[in-house]
């Protein structure tokens, strides 16, 4: 058994960590299953995972072993992973599993909650975190489940039903009475799901894009934004129309220039993400005031709540098949080799170095 941990107080640091097969971390209890870990997505959305692990708990969701494991964290990825031994009659080994999981090759869960379609992990340490993160798909039980999805659903789906939530979001605020969208950081996957259901809606305002000069070719390729501008050329965003902002960067000197630019017509700003997550802080002055952090997972229980379960199910998927489909023209795979691969890529992760097109796919 492997895992791959990064330093709590310095996550650009990462270590592999192995445990020997004859180890308890091996042995499943009665009510448990030992799922081995089959391939899971990497982006920029999981270091804002381990940026923001600390404020929202996400290093409470998968402990480490290993030597001063207290230290250090796994940062959560979303993935799949087959059940290879099991303690639950409901639950047979060669069951596979999409959802939450550490960057490791194996995960204990103790499965409650169990239906034909879903299973919740009950582990006592994840009883009061987000729930939508303790909820795993039995996708051998989904109509029409093709593997040959696995890896774009693995990489978009978090990132998309994200997307949706803060369009929904922003359908509710009736769009914080703003004329115009500018989504910051608009290369990044988040924002380019969010700009693929605006694109679609017609009662959106104008949406308009703000990113690196690196990726402004990029984004007008998409065809999903009415304008863009690069960070260097953000004065170029119109200050005379009713503005809500938002922003998957947290990067906080580029967010009160942009402030600064739009004065009393920067009407909102969400903050999402963390992309410039080694530029991040809380905005002051009037940021501060008409700013709100989106937390998605409470979204969604706000919308389960409404919508019932199967409801909230509807309406995202099909979200996510409109948007699946114009994802393919653009995203490009990239297969990386294990955690071994991992170890190797995090640092360009981390960095900003990996392409806005491209896709990393850990295949354990």
């Amino acid at each position: 058994m492997r895992q791959f941990q990064v330093r709590k107080d310095n996550f650009t640091e990462g270590r592999l960590v192995d445990s020997g097969a004859d180890n308890a971390a091996s042995k499943i209890a009665a009510n448990e299953i030992l799922l081995k870990i089959d391939r899971f997505g990497f982006s920029a959305n999981n270091v804002t995972y381990a940026a923001a692990g600390d404020m929202l708990g996400y290093w409470q969701f998968f402990p480490p072993y290993g030597d001063n494991a207290q230290g250090w964290g796994m940062t959560p990825v979303w993935g799949f992973a087959d059940v290879i031994e099991s303690n639950v009659s409901e639950i047979p080994v060669g069951d596979r599993l999409f959802g939450y999981f550490p960057p490791a090759t194996h995960l204990k869960i103790v499965p409650i909650n169990i239906s034909a379609q879903r299973l919740v992990d009950g582990a006592e340490h994840r009883s009061k975190l987000p729930p939508g993160y303790n909820l795993y798909r039995r996708v051998n039980a989904e109509p029409g489940y093709d593997r040959a999805m696995d890896n774009v659903r693995m990489l978009l789906w978090p990132l998309y039903v994200t997307s949706f939530c803060i369009w929904d979001a922003l359908q509710d605020k009736a769009w914080y009475g703003a004329k115009q969208l500018v989504i910051v950081s608009a290369s990044s996957k988040t924002g380019i799901g969010l700009a693929c259901a605006l694109s679609a809606d017609k009662s959106s305002p104008d949406v308009v894009a703000l990113t690196s000069s690196r990726n402004l070719d990029f984004v007008n390729a998409l065809g999903l934004y009415d304008s863009s501008f690069s960070y260097d050329d953000l004065t170029g965003i119109d200050s005379t129309m009713p503005t809500a902002l938002i922003d998957m960067s947290g990067n906080r000197e580029m967010l009160a220039r942009l402030g600064k630019h739009l004065g009393n017509n920067m009407k909102f700003c969400i903050n999402v993400g963390l992309t410039h997550w080694d530029e991040r802080g809380k905005p002051d002055g009037v940021m501060a005031e008409r700013s709100e952090f989106f937390f998605a997972p409470g979204h969604i229980q706000k919308r389960m709540k409404d919508w019932g379960p199967d409801g909230f199910t509807r309406k995202t998927t099909a979200f996510m098949q409109q948007a699946f489909v114009q994802s393919r023209e653009w995203l490009k795979l990239k297969n990386v080799d294990g955690l071994s691969g991992l170890s190797e890529i995090y640092p360009d992760v981390c960095a900003g170095r990996i392409d806005a097109d491209r896709g990393l796919v850990v295949e354990m």
